[in-house]
């Protein structure tokens, strides 16, 4: 085995620039960043292209969605960083910060119900980058669904949104017919004949959409599109499942007000060390849901931003 040559402190370093020491050697795995598990075909090529310059030859996926170029020299670091650029490329997604957004598919998959591509950017640069200098206790993961489906498993995030389609239901126009369409597209049976009506139990519809067009008499022709967000999710050694704000957010931007109110929330009250899910566990998710609904975290920003916290997180990698 080759002698380990780098220290500890240009370990630390470079960590910060998204590289990881395969043990036991002066190798790293270089971490590329991805919106939302996108890049193009010149991207790919140059990927790939580096990876045989100055790595072993070998790529990997991560779970969240970027790609790791095993094999790269300590001091073909920096070599590496700059043939990439070249491709609109950067390494990162370590330390105690937000981590890169993870999203499904949903812009193209026929289930889904928001834009998840643009949405997933949009939070990459208002939070990814924009908050990057920002410290936090721990990783702040986020991820983003298209629809109930939740594929990209947004419940077990710090932070998730799931997209809806709340079915608008016009009474007037059910005529209580015997083959109800309606009934028979629930997928999760929440919309059922009672009498000669149809009748949408709102504590059971998880506003997966699949009703909205298909009643003949357009008893539910129209929907509203929404987001749910869920804070407090988490895997690993320890996994917990994030809680539903009560509100489902009608519009993008009050969804992405509410995530830069969580976060802000999460870098004054969270303890060093202290992933999102155990903050709340401490607080009490009826009081954390209180503070996110209202303006007071706002009013808080920059006084929080400034205050010199978390200096050093609780994240590993």
């Amino acid at each position: 085995m080759a002698t380990l040559t780098v220290s500890a402190a240009d370990e630390k370093r470079v960590k910060a620039l998204g590289f990881l020491n395969n043990r036991g050697t002066d190798n790293f795995s270089a971490r590329i960043i991805t919106v939302n598990g996108k890049i193009t075909a010149d991207q790919q090529q140059c990927i790939a292209e580096a990876a045989r310059l100055y790595g072993n030859g070998t790529i990997t996926f991560t779970t969240r969605l970027t790609l790791e170029v095993q094999g790269v020299a300590y001091d073909k670091i920096e070599d590496f960083r700059a043939y990439i650029a070249e491709a609109g490329l950067e390494t990162g997604g370590t330390g105690s910060k937000v981590r890169p957004v993870v999203s499904c598919k949903g812009t193209t998959c026929q289930y889904g119900l928001i834009d998840t591509f643009a949405l997933s950017e949009e939070i990459h640069k208002r939070f990814y980058k924009g908050y990057n200098q920002v410290k936090l206790p721990h990783k702040f993961k986020i991820a983003v669904g298209g629809c109930p489906n939740n594929c990209v498993k947004p419940n077990l995030n710090d932070l998730g949104i799931i997209g809806q389609r709340i079915p608008k239901f016009d009474e007037e126009s059910c005529n209580g017919c015997l083959k109800c369409s309606v009934e028979e597209a629930c997928p999760i049976q929440a919309a059922n004949l009672t009498g000669d009506l149809l009748n949408i139990d709102q504590d059971m519809c998880n506003n997966c959409g699949r009703c909205i067009g298909t009643c003949h008499f357009d008893a539910v022709e129209d929907g509203i599109t929404g987001y749910k967000i869920y804070l407090g999710g988490m895997w690993g050694k320890r996994v917990q499942h994030g809680r539903e704000l009560k509100k489902i957010f009608t519009s993008e931007e009050e969804a992405l007000d509410t995530i830069e109110k969580v976060i802000l929330f999460y870098r004054e009250q969270g303890k060093t060390g202290e992933r999102f899910a155990q903050t709340i566990q401490r607080i009490g998710f009826e009081q954390v849901e209180k503070e996110i609904l209202s303006d007071a975290v706002m009013a808080r920003k920059q006084e929080i931003l400034d205050a010199k916290l978390h200096e050093t997180g609780g994240a590993t990698c």
